[in-house]
């Protein structure tokens, strides 16, 4: 159950996914690092957007297997509208290999299958030119395109990200410091 419920609790934070595939209720934790609630204390519903990828599992759109001990048939994909994985990214470890894939936003991602699936040919700078990098849920300034690119041409490469922060004054005449964007994945 707990490790279902830590997935779950992730799909439903808005700095930890760009678009969040759940509709949590209650306390779901913080971007500051508070984690969630006991699971008995919230609730949680697929988001609108999650939808799209179960939207047609009943029209014969994909193909289904036995599960692990034969006693259920489960789809072998789901047959997504929505391209989770470039959008929310992903991220992960496995025997002898990883991930992390950043996330991205939808209109630049769906912009880019359509350049692709006119050209198929097309170069990394003309796919930049319609998807221009990441965009992390937390924001954050992006330091330079170089390491982006190589992400794109290699599957290997660098982002770097700074928070953005701003001076205020108070009412008592001091000055304090507003983190107003953070790295992604930094509390």
């Amino acid at each position: 159950d707990s490790a279902v419920y830590e997935s779950m609790v992730r799909m439903a934070q808005d700095f930890n996914y760009r678009y969040m595939l759940v509709d949590g209720h209650g306390n779901f934790g913080s971007v500051d690092g508070d984690s969630a609630a006991a699971m008995r204390y919230t609730e949680a519903r697929m988001s609108k957007i999650s939808m799209e990828i179960l939207r047609d599992i009943t029209k014969d759109t994909i193909d289904y297997q036995d599960n692990y001990d034969g006693s259920e048939r489960e789809p072998v994909v789901m047959p997504s509208r929505f391209p989770n994985l470039l959008v929310n990214g992903a991220a992960g470890i496995a025997v002898g290999m990883a991930t992390n894939i950043p996330p991205h936003q939808l209109g630049e991602i769906i912009d880019g299958v359509l350049a692709v699936s006119e050209n198929p040919d097309i170069t990394i700078p003309e796919l930049m030119e319609v998807i221009p990098g990441p965009d992390f849920p937390t924001a954050g300034q992006i330091l330079g395109r170089s390491g982006i690119r190589k992400a794109y041409e290699s599957g290997r490469g660098s982002i770097t990200i700074r928070a953005k922060a701003e001076i205020e004054q108070t009412s008592s005449g001091k000055e304090r410091i507003i983190v107003t964007e953070l790295p992604y994945q930094v509390n």
